[in-house]
Protein backbone atom coordinates (compact mmCIF):
# COMPACT_ATOMS: atom_id res chain seq x y z
CA UNK A 1 0.00 0.00 0.00
CA UNK A 2 1.27 3.45 -0.89
CA UNK A 3 -0.11 6.72 0.49
CA UNK A 4 -0.52 9.34 -2.22
CA UNK A 5 0.75 12.75 -1.10
CA UNK A 6 1.02 15.43 -3.81
CA UNK A 7 4.06 17.70 -3.43
CA UNK A 8 3.40 20.85 -1.43
CA UNK A 9 0.09 19.63 0.04
CA UNK A 10 -0.18 19.66 3.83
CA UNK A 11 0.00 16.18 5.31
CA UNK A 12 -3.48 15.14 6.48
CA UNK A 13 -3.97 14.18 10.12
CA UNK A 14 -5.46 10.73 10.70
CA UNK A 15 -6.08 9.78 7.05
CA UNK A 16 -4.45 9.70 3.62
CA UNK A 17 -5.39 11.84 0.61
CA UNK A 18 -5.31 8.71 -1.50
CA UNK A 19 -3.98 5.17 -1.44
CA UNK A 20 -2.60 2.92 -4.16
CA UNK A 21 -2.65 -0.85 -3.63
CA UNK A 22 -2.84 -4.10 -5.56
CA UNK A 23 -4.01 -7.53 -4.42
CA UNK A 24 -7.14 -9.29 -3.16
CA UNK A 25 -10.01 -6.90 -2.41
CA UNK A 26 -12.13 -7.23 0.75
CA UNK A 27 -15.15 -4.96 1.25
CA UNK A 28 -17.28 -4.73 4.38
CA UNK A 29 -20.88 -3.71 4.69
CA UNK A 30 -21.77 -0.76 6.86
CA UNK A 31 -20.67 -1.86 10.34
CA UNK A 32 -22.18 -0.47 13.55
CA UNK A 33 -20.96 -0.48 17.14
CA UNK A 34 -22.65 -3.56 18.50
CA UNK A 35 -21.10 -6.81 19.67
CA UNK A 36 -21.45 -10.28 18.14
CA UNK A 37 -24.86 -10.63 19.85
CA UNK A 38 -26.07 -7.39 18.23
CA UNK A 39 -26.00 -5.52 21.56
CA UNK A 40 -24.64 -2.00 21.59
CA UNK A 41 -21.64 -1.81 23.90
CA UNK A 42 -21.81 1.95 24.41
CA UNK A 43 -24.10 4.92 23.98
CA UNK A 44 -21.16 7.27 23.30
CA UNK A 45 -19.79 8.02 19.87
CA UNK A 46 -16.21 7.20 20.90
CA UNK A 47 -17.32 3.90 22.44
CA UNK A 48 -19.32 2.90 19.39
CA UNK A 49 -16.53 4.00 17.05
CA UNK A 50 -14.08 1.74 18.92
CA UNK A 51 -16.48 -1.21 18.68
CA UNK A 52 -17.00 -0.60 14.95
CA UNK A 53 -13.21 -0.73 14.46
CA UNK A 54 -13.03 -4.00 16.42
CA UNK A 55 -15.86 -5.41 14.31
CA UNK A 56 -14.15 -4.42 11.07
CA UNK A 57 -10.90 -6.05 12.20
CA UNK A 58 -12.84 -9.24 13.05
CA UNK A 59 -14.51 -9.27 9.62
CA UNK A 60 -11.18 -8.78 7.83
CA UNK A 61 -9.57 -11.57 9.87
CA UNK A 62 -12.10 -14.00 8.35
CA UNK A 63 -10.15 -13.75 5.08
CA UNK A 64 -6.65 -13.41 6.47
CA UNK A 65 -6.51 -9.61 6.49
CA UNK A 66 -5.73 -7.17 9.26
CA UNK A 67 -6.04 -3.45 9.96
CA UNK A 68 -2.82 -2.80 8.02
CA UNK A 69 -4.66 -3.83 4.83
CA UNK A 70 -7.42 -1.19 5.11
CA UNK A 71 -7.12 1.27 2.22
CA UNK A 72 -10.46 3.12 2.41
CA UNK A 73 -13.14 3.91 4.99
CA UNK A 74 -16.35 5.88 4.86
CA UNK A 75 -17.82 6.79 8.23
CA UNK A 76 -21.38 8.00 8.71
CA UNK A 77 -22.15 9.82 11.96
CA UNK A 78 -25.45 11.14 13.26
CA UNK A 79 -23.92 14.16 15.03
CA UNK A 80 -20.91 15.98 13.59
CA UNK A 81 -20.45 18.08 16.74
CA UNK A 82 -20.35 14.92 18.88
CA UNK A 83 -17.78 13.51 16.45
CA UNK A 84 -15.56 16.58 16.83
CA UNK A 85 -15.92 16.48 20.62
CA UNK A 86 -15.08 12.75 20.63
CA UNK A 87 -11.88 13.01 18.59
CA UNK A 88 -9.50 12.35 21.52
CA UNK A 89 -11.31 9.09 22.38
CA UNK A 90 -11.67 8.12 18.73
CA UNK A 91 -7.95 8.77 18.16
CA UNK A 92 -6.99 6.64 21.15
CA UNK A 93 -9.23 3.80 19.92
CA UNK A 94 -7.77 4.10 16.43
CA UNK A 95 -4.19 3.79 17.73
CA UNK A 96 -5.11 0.79 19.90
CA UNK A 97 -7.16 -1.12 17.28
CA UNK A 98 -5.92 0.00 13.85
CA UNK A 99 -2.42 1.19 14.73
CA UNK A 100 -0.48 3.49 12.43
CA UNK A 101 -2.41 2.73 9.24
CA UNK A 102 -4.19 5.81 7.92
CA UNK A 103 -6.33 4.93 4.88
CA UNK A 104 -8.16 7.27 2.55
CA UNK A 105 -11.26 8.31 4.48
CA UNK A 106 -14.48 10.24 4.20
CA UNK A 107 -16.79 11.31 7.02
CA UNK A 108 -20.44 12.05 6.33
CA UNK A 109 -23.02 13.46 8.75
CA UNK A 110 -26.44 11.84 8.33
CA UNK A 111 -29.77 12.41 10.04
CA UNK A 112 -30.11 8.79 11.18
CA UNK A 113 -28.92 5.24 10.59
CA UNK A 114 -30.96 2.06 10.13
CA UNK A 115 -30.18 0.89 13.69
CA UNK A 116 -31.83 3.49 15.95
CA UNK A 117 -29.11 3.32 18.68
CA UNK A 118 -26.25 3.54 16.19
CA UNK A 119 -24.27 6.78 16.32
CA UNK A 120 -21.74 5.72 13.68
CA UNK A 121 -21.58 3.27 10.79
CA UNK A 122 -18.42 2.57 8.81
CA UNK A 123 -17.73 0.85 5.49
CA UNK A 124 -14.19 -0.42 4.95
CA UNK A 125 -12.21 -1.61 1.96
CA UNK A 126 -9.03 -3.64 2.38
CA UNK A 127 -6.48 -4.87 -0.13
CA UNK A 128 -4.33 -7.89 0.75
CA UNK A 129 -1.16 -8.11 -1.36
CA UNK A 130 -0.81 -11.14 -3.63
Amino acid sequence: MKALQPPGWPRPKGYANGVSASGRLIVTAGVVGWDEQERFVSDTLAGQFAQVLRNIVAILAEDGAGPEHIVRMTAYVTDIDAYRASLPGIGAAWKEIIGRNYPAMALVAVTSLVEPRALVEIEATAVVPD
